[in-house]
């Protein structure tokens, strides 16, 4: 594929130094505050869903927003090929904001997700910007080394952001997880709008390819509901669930048959004929599942399992995020300077990572904070080993002309791929907790407690995370007189019992899938990293 490349590509390359240094630093800032948002929201999240319910729409507070970003991710990295990266990242930024704004404003649970698809909308433009941009002013061979720098800046933004969601969540309240992302979007837009070059890839003119882009958006969105509301809103064999796979499955068909006949296809299936594009994207695919879960479970094990508070939970993933940075900042060095090693570096990630989601699976109510962190500090370490690894491998594989779409690929594949985790970990996590709880409880409880609260703790086990819950609970078993306290402590342990066994099932299942991701690795090709397009 190397031959088509354009003979002078303009890039940002070009540019003077200062130049190249101020926009590195630009997209460093958007970066840190893309990641700050979602260490920020996910400290907070067992405590948005105290105050406005819906423990079992708890996963669909960061799943509307992988949605949303994962469509857009694919569409903005062509029209980036096409027109510039700067009106889309100044675009981007002010949805984002705005977006933000919005979800602190919310008063229901409905809100808070409609206003995170906004926000995910403005997050998918910035993230397919991020590496392309990276791409765009450091050759292969150099870029390791810069993937350090985005890790470190991830890193900072994830030690910082689950501490500050606590803190903020603990000592004003959840809305401000979401306000603090106006005022640094702000100077962020200002130092964009000022300083980021507006460079043009070519003078020529080009077709959007409307159909294709539609027919995306009709494959992903109804996939990623249909694994959303499997399980929860609806049974998996449901005609609902059903009829939104197959007709998720016929646009996919579709978009297959548009995208090769167009003229500029959105997402250019030849790129795939590539096998380390396309063994790549799976693997990406699957590790961005072991991502996401890691962001959203964690947090709910160290609240509702170990009864620490917000502040506590993000100060226990520090280290997890120190480690996450720590991995990728040495992988991409090694990357850099060992030769571009990416499938035995990838290997070694994923194994590491599979045995720490293997601890994690073993967790219970008896596990102590220490152990807990040593658990996620393994799993952050060979998450962080792979992230860098096979983008650059993607971008290593393809000519200039493409680099904003297949880096933009990589972006949407971990998306969807966190999404599809969510979704299944969710429905997982949800049906195990029901049955295992009404399992566990003792029929003298079944018989002493009303079915109408034991069907709100089964939907909505607030008793663990909220100290008003628990005071309601305990007025409530009052009303037994001396076997009122023993009824209360007794729901609070099979509440919590119940949801460690939830949780455990959740990190088997991703247990399992960092098996296939190994397996994949193994049939990556290396190619030695070009010094140059």
């Amino acid at each position: 594929m190397e031959e088509n490349a354009s003979p002078h590509p303009v890039t940002l390359r070009s540019l003077p130094r200062r130049q190249v240094t101020v926009t590195f630093i630009g997209v460093l800032l958007a970066i840190f505050m893309s990641s700050l948002d979602q260490t920020v929201v996910g400290t907070a999240m067992p405590q948005i869903v105290n105050d406005l319910g819906g423990f079992d729409q708890y996963t669909w507070v960061t799943t509307i927003y992988i949605i949303t970003s994962a469509v857009v991710i694919p569409i903005t990295g062509k029209l980036t090929d096409m027109y510039g990266r700067k009106i889309f990242y100044v675009a981007g930024l002010v949805i984002f904001v705005l977006g933000s704004l919005l979800c602190g404003l919310s008063s229901t649970m409905n809100l808070i997700i409609i206003f995170r698809a906004v926000q995910g909308i403005g997050a998918g433009i910035m993230l397919s910007n991020a590496f392309t941009v990276i791409g765009d002013l450091f050759p292969p061979a150099e870029r390791g080394k810069f993937m350090g720098y985005t890790s470190a800046v991830f890193g900072i933004s994830s030690i910082v952001g689950p501490s500050l969601g606590g803190f903020l969540t603990d000592s004003l309240s959840w809305h401000w997880v979401f306000f603090v992302n106006v005022p640094l979007g702000a100077l962020v837009i200002f130092m964009f709008i000022k300083f980021f070059p507006n460079l043009k890839p070519d003078n020529l003119k080009h077709r959007i390819d409307y159909p294709g882009l539609a027919a995306l958006v009709l494959t992903v969105v109804p996939a990623l509901l249909a694994l959303s509301w499997a399980g929860t809103r609806y049974p998996w064999a449901s005609p609902q669930i059903i009829g939104t796979f197959l007709f998720a499955a016929v646009m996919l068909a579709g978009f297959i048959f548009l995208e090769r006949r167009s003229e500029e296809p959105i997402l250019p299936l030849s790129l795939f004929r590539d096998p380390v594009i396309s063994l790549s994207s799976m693997v990406i695919f699957l590790t961005g599942i072991g991502m996401f879960t890691g962001i959203v479970f964690i947090p709910l094990y160290f609240q509702g399992v170990l009864g620490a508070t917000a502040t506590t939970s993000g100060t226990l993933l520090m280290p997890m995020m120190l480690s996450n940075i720590t991995g990728s900042f040495i992988s991409g060095q090694l990357l850099s300077r060992a030769g571009g090693h990416y499938r035995i570096q990838g290997a070694a990630g994923i194994l590491i990572m599979g045995i720490g989601t293997a601890l994690l699976a073993g967790m219970d109510t008896e596990t102590s904070y220490g152990m807990a962190v040593v658990n996620i500090m393994l799993t952050g370490f060979g998450l962080g080993i792979t992230m860098p690894l096979y983008t650059i491998a993607v971008q290593n594989s393809v000519p200039y002309r493409f680099l904003g779409v297949a880096t933009s690929s990589t972006a949407f594949f971990r998306s969807v791929g966190g999404s599809a985790g969510l979704a299944v970990f969710g429905s997982v996590m949800n049906s195990r907790f029901a049955a295992d709880f009404m399992e566990r409880l003792p029929e003298t409880m079944k018989a002493a407690v009303p079915a109408e609260t034991l069907q709100a703790m089964v939907h909505n086990p607030q008793a663990l995370l909220s100290p008003e819950a628990q005071a309601r609970l305990q007025e409530l078993t009052a009303g037994f007189g001396a076997q009122g306290t023993i009824i209360c402590e007794g729901l609070l342990e099979t509440l919590r019992q119940s949801l460690s066994q939830a949780l455990s099932a959740v990190f088997i299942v991703g247990l399992f899938i960092m098996a296939a991701a190994f397996m994949l690795n193994l049939f990556l090709k290396e190619r030695p990293l070009r010094k140059h397009y």
